[in-house]
């Protein structure tokens, strides 16, 4: 059977550009100009006579025909490299591109993420890093870190950790002076926030003491600036076990109190269940679940029951 295909590095450089929304990004990732994946891209339209993209001045969106095309484009793309993986195994099986947030690589995956690396040389590693959440179904990412309770509908869900949320701080405030030693010492000391003053105002409550300022002090725009300020000795973060762990078993942050509030959400790892039927993704899967097993995280103990919202 004669096989119609359109230009296949008009294919490629469409799914380059259709996963990182952008030309020049997937330019460097196919080693070409940015000059070159326009014209593979224009030159694949007009093979389809179909519009892919809305080109405009500062985004590169996709058409309703480039949004049904990538899924489709991605899985026989993932299919072409897992065949030639299982005929050329030394051959590298292609680029796995995980998504997650800024602090997860800033203070777990970055730390670890070499060990995939070493057990899987024929992989390329892409970790993107975004407080959205993108759109696994079609083909941005193979795979993705997430934080939330689950129940992400159509994906395969694994729980990473058990987390709890607990104040830490620098070795130096806590013996400092005013010193933090104990819980009504909170009140002379500058809280530090991310992006939500939720978790602060949850915390407070849960130790009986709701009438502390929970709205006062610097924002960020995510955990890991948190956590550096806190270990800068700017103030007293909330954090939870996972992002902390690192920095607590090297000493650079300290517990200031054993009280910890248990949380129903944490990080996992998701994917479509068609992406876990390539070697590559099922790989990482395997290899993230056991390492957040090793994880030391801090003692769960005592632990207090996370509260609603009044």
């Amino acid at each position: 059977m004669a096989w119609r295909l359109p230009p296949l590095n008009g294919v490629r450089a469409f799914e380059a550009a259709a996963r990182h929304r952008s030309f020049t990004r997937a330019a460097a990732e196919l080693s070409v100009t940015q000059a070159a994946v326009s014209q593979q891209v224009r030159r694949l339209e007009g093979w389809l006579d179909v519009r892919l993209f809305d080109r405009r001045e500062n985004s590169l969106d996709l058409t309703e025909a480039g949004r049904a095309y990538l899924p489709l484009v991605s899985a026989a793309l993932a299919g072409i490299a897992d065949a030639t993986a299982q005929i050329a195994p030394g051959r590298s099986t292609g680029i796995l591109t995980v998504s997650t947030t800024t602090s997860f690589v800033a203070k777990w995956l970055g730390a670890r993420l070499s060990g995939f690396i070493a057990a899987h040389p024929d992989v390329d590693v892409n970790v993107t890093a975004s407080l959205a959440q993108v759109d696994l179904d079609g083909g941005e990412a193979d795979c993705a870190i997430r934080w939330g309770r689950g129940g992400w509908d159509g994906l395969v869900v694994d729980r990473l950790f058990a987390d709890d949320s607990f104040p830490v701080c620098s070795p130096a405030l806590r013996d400092g002076s005013p010193g933090l030693r104990t819980l009504d010492d909170l009140r002379r000391h500058t809280l530090l926030h991310d992006q939500s003053l939720a978790p602060w105002r949850d915390w407070l409550r849960a130790v009986g003491m709701a009438d502390v300022d929970w709205v006062r002090g610097p924002r960020m725009s995510d955990s890991s600036m948190a956590i550096q300020a806190a270990i800068g000795g700017q103030g007293v973060a909330l954090v939870v076990n996972s992002l902390a762990a690192d920095d607590l078993a090297a000493g650079r942050l300290v517990r200031p109190f054993d009280l910890s509030l248990a949380s129903d959400a944490g990080y996992h790892f998701v994917a479509p269940a068609r992406a876990l039927r390539r070697p590559m993704v099922r790989a990482f899967r395997d290899w993230i679940l056991a390492a957040a097993a090793e994880t030391a995280l801090a003692p769960r103990e005592p632990v207090m029951a996370s509260r609603p919202d009044d």
